[in-house]
Parts: C-alpha cells; structure tokens; sequence
C-alpha cells in the first residue's frame, strides 16, 4: 500500500510533468509542428517517450502518478526532454521519491556576482569573502585585505593561502588549532562531490607545498562548515576576534560567502572601524586590493 507521502506525491508529480510538457513546443523539441492537427499546445506523451527514449507505457504511467519504479538516469532524460533547470529537475526526483542531485547554477548565472559583490562591501568595515567549491577567493572586501593579508599576488586560494601565506599565519596565534579545524571543514566540503577532480587537484598541490597539511589530512577529521572564531594580532590595531560564518545562496550553490562579525566584548568593532579609516589605511603595511 503506498505511504501518504507518495500518495500526496503523486498528483503534484501529474500536474507538474503536463505543466512542463505544455510549455515546450514541437519545434523547441526538434520535432515537426503538428499544426491544425494538434488541439493543444505543446509536446503529446508519445513524443516526451520517444525522444527521452522510455516506453510510451512507461512514461504514461509516471504522469498519471502510478506506483513504478524509476532511476535518476531516466528521470534525467525525460528533464532534458522538458528543458527542466537545476531546481525543476531537483524537484522531479522529490515527486518520483528519489534523493534529488546537486543544484546546479545555470550557465547564465555563473558571471552574475553583482548582488554579492554589493553585499560584502555592505559588511565593511568587517572583512568579508566569497570563495568557490574548491575555495578559490572569488572576491573579497577592504577589510579582508586589511586584516588578513589577502591580495593579489598570493595563491588565490583560501586552503593553500592558509598554510602558505606568511602574512596571515604571522597574525594567527591559534594558527595551529584552526589549521586542524580548517582542514576538517575542507574534507567535509570534498565530501559532497567525491568524484570531484578540482578538489583533489587542491588537495595534491597542497600536499606537495605543506607537510603541515599532509599530517592534518591523513587524520581523516571531518566537520561542517559553519562558525570558527579567530584571534588575529594586528600589527596595528593589536588582537582582533571574529566570528566567521560561512553562507550559501541557493541561486549561487557553488559558492560560499564568509562574513566575518566582531565578538562582543571585546572592541574589535572599533578597531576594525579605524582600521578602514582612512587613517587606518594610511598607517596599513600592505596596500589595500582594488
């Protein structure tokens, strides 16, 4: 007997493939129009099976919502069928009971970081990044710049900068406890795409730079990420502590915004104030990243 779940599934599932099935045209599809022939827009059932290459049987029985059994690769086919995007084709598996992929960000979309490039600069004058799956910097504020070192002519990316970036383990007295944290929170990020080469082409190179990493890595530590509190000495503002935060935007789940927010208590909101003072900045040891 099916489970209400799919019970409630199944009619959402029904009016979404027909929905979807209604909006492309037979040309859209590579097919000829049918004309004054047909009597409703759109691709029939018969034309949505042969060309995602199911049973016209089949394919008729998964949108009336019938209890079938399915696979990712044919759910697959009948999405690209339908022109389904990342988060359509996400919600296809939902209705057919299966663990949905990885969002995808449309080919569209992978430029557009205007909207976060205007939110980190928001966060000023507390640093703020974005970094990529692998952690490559993608962009960062004043602040950060200021703070942590972060420039061009470093490796442009967060784990490799970490373990190799004078500057930044210079101002890091806890430098050796976060690294193992650090580390943990990268193999955890590595876990969500195992069959990912970028991740090990990172984690290769860091190997071959840092014995320091090797050690953490061979432990086998796993943790999300999340929140990590830092202490940071500055050499002109003295010790800083932050909060750093990692967040996800769903239109742009290949990359990670981390904000950084002073802890409470502590004056770090004013130093870091005067410190993208324009006073601060004229007393800054390196220049600050365009």
């Amino acid at each position: 007997m099916a489970t209400p779940t799919a019970e409630h599934r199944r009619p959402e599932l029904r009016e979404f493939l027909m929905s979807r099935r209604a909006r492309i045209t037979p040309a859209e599809a590579g097919l000829p129009d049918g004309g004054a022939r047909r009597r409703t827009p759109g691709l029939r059932r018969e034309e949505v099976a042969v060309l995602a290459g199911v049973g016209v049987s089949w394919y008729q029985w998964l949108e009336q919502g019938r209890a079938i059994t399915v696979s990712g690769q044919v759910l697959d086919a009948v999405g690209r069928v339908l022109k389904l995007t990342s988060a359509e084709r996400r919600h296809l598996y939902v209705l057919a009971g299966l663990n949905p992929p990885a969002l995808e960000v449309a080919p569209g979309e992978r430029g557009n970081c205007d909207g976060l490039r205007r939110l980190i600069e928001a966060w000023m004058p507390f640093p703020a990044h974005i970094m990529d799956r692998y952690w490559n910097t993608v962009m960062y504020n004043d602040a950060a710049s200021l703070v942590f070192g972060m420039r061009p002519e470093i490796v442009q990316n967060c784990l490799i900068a970490f373990f190799t970036d004078p500057i930044y383990r210079s101002r890091s007295p806890q430098w050796a406890q976060i690294a193992r944290l650090v580390v943990a929170q990268f193999r955890a990020a590595c876990s969500e795409s195992p069959h990912d080469e970028g991740f090990r082409a990172v984690i290769e190179e860091l190997r071959e730079l840092s014995p320091e990493f090797t050690g953490l890595w061979e432990r086998g530590d796993v943790l999300p990420g999340g929140q990590l509190e830092k202490e940071i000495e500055h050499p002109l503002t003295g010790t800083l502590y932050v909060e750093a935060t990692q967040l996800r935007v769903p239109a742009r789940p290949d990359l990670a915004i981390v904000l950084h927010t002073p802890l409470p208590g502590t004056g770090t909101a004013e130093k870091l104030e005067w410190l993208t003072s324009p006073e601060g900045r004229r007393g800054s040891m390196f220049p600050v990243a365009g």
